[in-house]
């Protein structure tokens, strides 16, 4: 067992996960898994789902597990939801551009995540989207509004209701 656990989120605390989105850490504990001794491990329940999740507190950072976007961080959010590319798509494959996007989902960072939106969001009134660019799109969209809603404190209702607004605009 750890002597001292240090941790960057204690019980209780709103952090989100890549790919999965915000959750809250039920706990902290330490547990042997495949044979290695005792780890620390966050237990973390993801919001709007049953899942629970358990991240080893040594590799948190390394998986990209972090604190909710600090409100100063919206209005960015927004400006890259805003924006709009004339060329975007040109050259691209449907594939290409589903590893693409499924790797700035990966890195868990909030402006990745709104610019997968707006590209896919862009691309749908252009053209048929693929199954997976699909799913991609409504990912994309769970993951913003989850996070949008706990970072302004109101209702995901409401957030769809911006984000649908920003996106016709």
């Amino acid at each position: 067992m750890p002597k001292a656990i240090s941790s960057d989120f204690k019980r209780g605390d709103l952090a989100v996960y890549p790919s999965h989105g915000v959750g809250v850490i039920e706990g902290i504990e330490c547990r042997s898994m495949s044979g290695e001794d005792d780890q620390a491990y966050y237990i973390m329940r993801i919001l709007g789902s049953d899942a629970t999740i358990m991240v080893p507190i040594k590799n948190a950072s390394t998986v990209g597990l972090r604190k909710i976007m600090e409100k100063s961080m919206i209005p960015k959010v927004y400006s890259i939801l805003k924006e709009r590319k004339d060329e975007l798509f040109s050259t691209q494959t449907w594939n290409r551009r589903y590893r693409e996007y499924t790797e700035k989902i990966k890195t868990g960072c909030a402006m990745e995540v709104a610019s997968v939106l707006r590209d896919l969001y862009i691309l749908k009134h252009d053209k048929e989207l693929s199954f997976g660019e699909k799913r991609m799109l409504d990912t994309a969209k769970n993951l913003l509004v989850k996070e949008l809603s706990v970072a302004k404190k109101i209702k995901e209702e409401k957030i769809e209701e911006e984000l649908d607004r920003i996106m016709r605009d």
